[in-house]
């Protein structure tokens, strides 16, 4: 039983999705504000956290900061639910770690929707042990590690996932939509522009300078690519 960590301080939505995703089969535990909820996530690790942006004592963005500082939290998938509708205030939500979001108010239905999707695309892709090693940096898919010059990188699971799909295509240049049908899948709810927002998130994770990337190189009017000199990734 997949278990849920609801962060929400309006007690009727809290008993609202409490309610549908206990008959979806999802054990759900809850917290009414920012500074319990962290402290619950890290005494016992849902597979799945919601959390709305607005809270009180610690912020729903300050939360996932915390979170993907975390070595041992930072893969966790994390569903916003807001009531903001602007999207500049979702793309502050995902450049501060969130993995998708929900704008409230939202049907039961949609959000069971979109929990397992979550789920879903954050199932490790464990099918391949293809080690790509290219200028400094080492990408390990058995372990889901990075590290840069020997220097570890804390990515969650999405980011991994975007990261080793242009590396193991290297010096292929792919569209916004082709990244999210390929990393997100077809129950993708992100919009093309949540691209940009990971992109941004990784060259600042895994480029010495992200204003001038190495790896991660933006094709103006295509797409993104990774850059790799022939030869430089290795087989394992």
């Amino acid at each position: 039983m997949k278990r849920v960590l609801l962060i929400e301080d309006d007690r009727d939505i809290v008993e609202l999705v409490r309610y549908n995703l206990e008959r979806e089969g999802f054990q759900v535990a809850s917290a009414t504000d920012g500074a319990a909820g962290l402290a619950q996530l890290r005494k016992s690790p849902p597979d799945i956290l919601l959390l709305d942006l607005m809270l009180p004592k610690l912020s729903g963005l300050d939360i996932c900061k915390e979170i993907r500082r975390d070595a041992s939290l930072n893969r966790l998938p994390i569903l916003m639910l807001t009531a903001r509708g602007e999207e500049a205030d979702r793309v502050v939500g995902l450049e501060m770690g969130a993995d998708d979001y929900v704008t409230k108010p939202f049907s039961p239905r949609e959000l069971g929707a979109r929990v397992k999707a979550l789920l879903r695309r954050t199932e490790p892709a464990s099918e391949t042990t293809r080690v790509i090693e290219s200028h400094g940096l080492k990408i390990d898919p058995s372990s889901y590690r990075v590290a840069r010059d020997g220097k570890p990188a804390t990515l969650s699971t999405l980011e991994f996932r975007l990261l080793y799909f242009l590396a193991t295509r290297p010096n292929r240049v792919f569209t916004r939509d082709q990244l999210l049908d390929a990393v997100w899948g077809t129950e993708r709810f992100v919009t093309p522009r949540s691209v940009d927002v990971y992109i941004r998130r990784l060259r600042e994770k895994v480029e010495v300078d992200a204003d001038r990337p190495v790896f991660l190189k933006t094709v103006r009017g295509a797409g993104y690519m990774f850059e790799s000199e022939a030869g430089s990734e290795k087989q394992e």
